[in-house]
């Protein structure tokens, strides 16, 4: 069953250069299943981040419609969707406001969608204690921590409105690589719960590939390949998708 259907979405923007418009998303259209996690993948600039905005409500579509549960959410739509969907950030830092504590920002997350005030320091803690983070953290500002531990709390923000949808967008590219294991391993630990359905956004295929059931290849705003991992990465169709395979590290 979808819980989400992308129809014809279409997006374009003026350039800062010259002047002109240039499509970022040319007509897109997909769907994601209850429990799947589904890759969107292609170079930097292919549109695959806006995307992932216009379906946040984030930018406003030039044309197409986004479906959840049946009720067409495009822009402009509800507070109310924020229930269903949440977003992760390639840049952790940023994505928290600097004045707030993580454990504030927690709690206030948590009163939006309906946590009674006498239960939100508890379950901060808990949520917290999901992504690896102690006690300590509901105390600290974001400027006093690291990127990954930015990041897990980022991933403990979206779970305090329990969401069925969960979209990545680029969520260990700001990372080094010992973290961005880390954060993929708490990635995987939601996937085995079942209780999420994901869009994983990135430019790196070989990431993708371990995580996903299902990848979209995109180049300049549009879908070249979709399909299953097993077909993508091991019979690739498109010229562009076989170029993506070819820049994959492999050691013998």
């Amino acid at each position: 069953m979808s819980v989400l259907e992308v129809h014809d979405l279409d997006k374009s923007f003026v350039s800062n250069k010259d002047g002109s418009l240039f499509h970022a998303v040319d007509h897109v259209s997909f769907s994601l299943e209850e429990g799947e996690f589904l890759g969107i993948v292609g170079e930097s600039g292919c549109g695959k981040s806006t995307i992932a905005k216009l379906i946040m409500g984030l930018h406003k579509p030039d044309g197409g419609e986004i479906i959840t549960e049946g009720n067409s959410i495009t822009y402009p739509y509800s507070r109310d969707i924020y229930h269903h969907m949440q977003m992760i950030f390639q840049m952790p830092k940023d994505s928290f406001d600097p004045r707030r504590t993580i454990g504030k920002v927690l709690e206030s997350v948590l009163g939006n969608f309906g946590t009674p005030a006498g239960e939100r320091k508890k379950r901060s803690l808990e949520l917290l204690e999901q992504v690896g983070l102690n006690e300590s953290f509901l105390g600290k500002y974001p400027h006093e921590m690291s990127g990954g531990e930015c990041q897990r709390a980022a991933i403990a923000r979206a779970m305090a409105a329990s969401p069925e949808i969960l979209i990545c967008d680029e969520i260990t590219s700001a990372l080094d690589v010992s973290v961005q294991a880390q954060i993929v391993d708490l990635i995987m630990g939601l996937k085995e719960s079942g209780k999420f359905s994901v869009i994983f956004i990135s430019h790196d295929l070989a990431l993708v590939q371990g995580l996903c059931s299902r990848i979209i290849v995109m180049n300049k705003g549009t879908i070249v390949e979709e399909g299953e991992t097993y077909q993508i990465t091991n019979d690739p169709k498109e010229e562009y998708t076989k170029k993506l395979m070819g820049s994959i590290l492999t050691v013998d």
